[in-house]
């Protein structure tokens, strides 16, 4: 157990995990004093919490502050309010990024004059302390202006988990991938836009992925994204009643060229990850595996969102690839998913998931545990092995 509220304290929403070389546990969450997203209130002050595990989540130490929003006594814009982090530490160095929305302005209202900033923190200890924010919208904003979508009037950085790819390493660092939701020029609700942005020195500077001309999913909101066993990768991307996944096939790695190919629903029709009545944002990941029955090595891939109905019943959908033929097209990917491990029967919503040292699959989730939900949950924490996931089918390939 992370968080506990009762509807009296102030709620807590988003959370976010990682865990560093040494085996700690990183897990932050968005402090809510407005109880409502960035810049739905004026002056909303929202402030970012973390609490952390160095024996793969037996124990935790105390609710540490990463930064305190200033609300209405805030001296500029970016300080008002800090949320939706996501989170990702170096396997090599142990250094942690954390990227934040801030500021006092929706995404819905942002304009390419005034719109949400990008926060930007780093942590040298372990998650113990943290530098001050830097503001790297701009940075990123500028290189969609020029595009057939520019210039764009808002940005989100998806929260949970940053992915650092296991193979490409071009630059200082292993490379680094997390998706934005972009609000285009034409401002459609019905159309807003995932873009993959990438970083190869470890968040210094990010860049789009196969460029702003072409967006990875259309009718899109938050996504989160995941690397596939031959370096391609897939995008996850939120709907009402499941997921859109698609694929980007890279022409070359090093300067991030390539394509995505046509993205692909997954629900209830096609034997998908259904998410009944409810659009929430989840996290992806793959791992290797072991197919119990046969002993075949596989990669497994894992999505967690509400079951339903509404934002309920958060579980783990999963599902293996025994061949590159299975990842080959959005729409296999799409189909056919095997099984799914329910966390909880109460409410809930946002989630995300990491692999801990100890080979355990590490769940951090929205549940309304001791109050109603909706403007505030607790923040749930658990453990599973592959098998306690996957109903002994499957075994993390150690």
């Amino acid at each position: 157990m992370i968080t506990t509220q009762t509807t009296a304290d102030t709620p807590y929403r988003i959370p976010a995990i990682c865990v560093t070389p040494d085996g700690t546990i990183i897990c932050a969450a968005d402090y809510r004093h407005s109880y409502k997203d960035i810049g739905v209130v004026e002056n909303g002050r929202i402030d970012l919490h973390a609490r952390r595990s160095g024996d793969h989540g037996a124990t935790w130490g105390g609710v540490e502050t990463i930064i305190n929003g200033q609300g209405a006594s805030s001296p500029d814009f970016m300080n008002v309010g800090y949320g939706d982090p996501c989170i990702v530490a170096d396997r090599e160095s142990g250094r942690v990024l954390l990227l934040s929305c801030a500021g006092n302005v929706s995404f819905q209202q942002g304009t390419r004059q005034r719109h949400q900033c990008i926060a930007r923190f780093y942590s040298d200890d372990g998650g113990a302390t943290w530098s001050a924010p830097e503001d790297i919208a701009e940075s990123i904003y500028s290189q969609f202006d020029g595009s057939p979508f520019g210039p764009v009037k808002s940005m989100f950085v998806a929260s949970g988990r940053i992915l650092q790819s296991a193979t490409v390493k071009v630059g200082s660092h292993y490379r680094l991938y997390c998706s934005v939701l972009v609000r285009d020029v034409n401002d459609n609700y019905t159309n807003y836009k995932n873009f993959v942005l990438y970083s190869d020195d470890f968040g210094g500077a990010w860049h789009i992925l196969g460029g702003a001309a072409k967006a990875a999913v259309t009718k899109a909101d938050e996504a989160k994204v995941e690397e596939l066993p031959d370096g391609s990768l897939l995008i996850s991307s939120r709907t009402n009643g499941g997921r859109y996944y698609n694929i980007f096939r890279f022409k070359d790695v090093a300067s991030g060229s390539g394509s995505w190919q046509t993205q692909v629903f997954s629900g209830a029709h096609n034997g998908g990850v259904e998410a009944k009545d409810n659009s929430t944002n989840g996290e992806v990941m793959l791992l290797p595996a072991v197919r119990q029955s046969d002993g075949k090595h596989v990669h497994l891939l894992l999505q967690s969102l509400p079951m339903g109905p509404g934002r309920s019943s958060v579980g783990v959908y999963y599902k293996a690839f025994a061949s590159a033929d299975d990842y080959s097209t959005p729409e296999r990917i799409a189909k056919d998913w095997e099984g799914v491990k329910q966390l909880t029967t109460l409410d809930a919503a946002y989630s995300t998931m990491t692999l801990q040292r100890d080979t355990r699959i590490g769940l951090l989730w929205e549940e309304a545990t001791h109050c109603a939900g909706g403007d505030g949950y607790t923040i749930r924490y658990a453990s599973y092995s592959v098998e306690q996931i996957t109903d002994n089918r499957y075994r993390l390939l150690l």
